[in-house]
């Protein structure tokens, strides 16, 4: 980052902090002057200075003749302060207090920019930042404020705007889709990856990451070697997406390389020493430890309990009860002590 963008933070943090003091407001002011003061502070971008009288005129007069206008351009003082939260709290309490109101709609929209500019903060106006790979939490609040505003007033004044920062939103939440399919594939989780990409074709049509979306499919299902999935995907992207980055003379290149799974022995020695030999089809190194742990319990039981020496012990077992038939009945009186 430059210096002059350093010290221009700088400078805008010492300058938020000597104004964080809030100006006192004459308490003899009229109704109508208070108004005049919050409505001057306006035009002179003085936002904080004006939030504090247009706070102090509702409280003052609640029932007069600007009460309302003042809890409408409260909003907007807020949202030019660069206080989001304190925007949409403000926005939220004048819909739901004057719902029938003539220019609600401009509630709505300042919701709608309030949540839209919230990522937008101070570093991410100098530093060169992808905002389609940071939470997109607040850019999904925006979408669904706006849609609200289009929705309740298609013939708003604002709705025009409203849709084109919309068309902005879906492609930016398609995207932010994409980078946490891209991010499941570099750690081999094929089944996550090929969910958001499935996702995205699902709900992002027509923007410009269904093509990714469907890219994103047929790596995984091919490193799944679900193989009628991969090539149905891989089918829909070259009919609808022939220049893809991802096809190349026709063929498929997947984004992700092959992951070696091999012991850093192996990967030294260039496979002249494996520490471990392939495993056969459909078996894992769990299955395999398994059976080895029930080889090894199989070769620590007694000789005597082993299957195939149960026939001797029972010949034995049965010759040992016939001689004891055959004992005369003093032998029993005398327990076997003159035998």
């Amino acid at each position: 980052m430059q210096v002059k963008h350093l010290l221009l933070i700088a400078m805008l943090a010492i300058t938020a902090a000597c104004s964080s003091n809030k100006p006192e407001v004459d308490e003899n002011l009229s109704e109508s002057e208070l108004y005049q003061q919050a409505q001057d502070d306006l035009n002179n971008s003085s936002y904080s200075v004006a939030t504090t009288k247009l706070k102090a005129l509702e409280s003052r007069y609640p029932f007069g003749r600007y009460a309302e206008q003042a809890q409408l351009e409260l909003i907007y003082a807020y949202y030019k302060s660069a206080e989001p939260e304190a925007a949409k709290s403000a926005a939220e309490r004048f819909i739901r207090l004057h719902p029938q109101h003539a220019n609600v709609d401009y509630a709505y929209y300042l919701k709608g920019l309030a949540s839209f500019d919230q990522d937008r903060g101070l570093l991410a106006r100098f530093l060169p930042l992808d905002m389609t790979k940071r939470d997109p939490g607040a850019a999904r609040d925006s979408f669904n404020e706006f849609a609200q505003l289009t929705s309740r007033f298609p013939n708003s004044r604002y709705a025009p705007d409203a849709k084109a920062r919309m068309v902005y939103l879906r492609n930016l939440l398609a995207a932010y889709e994409i980078h946490a399919a891209h991010y499941y594939l570099t750690r081999q989780a094929y089944v996550a990856a090929a969910n958001r990409g499935r996702y995205v074709v699902e709900n992002f049509q027509e923007t410009p990451a269904v093509g990714d979306g469907l890219a994103v499919m047929t790596e995984a299902y091919q490193r799944l070697e679900m193989n009628d999935l991969a090539a149905t995907s891989l089918e829909t992207l070259k009919l609808n997406y022939p220049d893809h980055p991802s096809l190349v003379d026709g063929n498929f290149v997947p984004r992700e390389e092959e992951a070696d799974n091999r012991s850093w022995l192996a990967k030294a020695t260039l496979g002249l020493i494996e520490t471990d030999t392939p495993l056969p089809p459909g078996e894992t190194r769990a299955s395999q430890d398994v059976i080895r742990q029930y080889e090894d319990a199989e070769e620590q039981i007694p000789d005597e309990l082993q299957p195939e020496n149960q026939d001797e012990a029972e010949e034995e077992q049965e010759e040992a009860q016939d001689s004891a038939d055959d004992r005369s009945w003093f032998s029993y009186m005398t327990f076997g002590v003159f035998d």
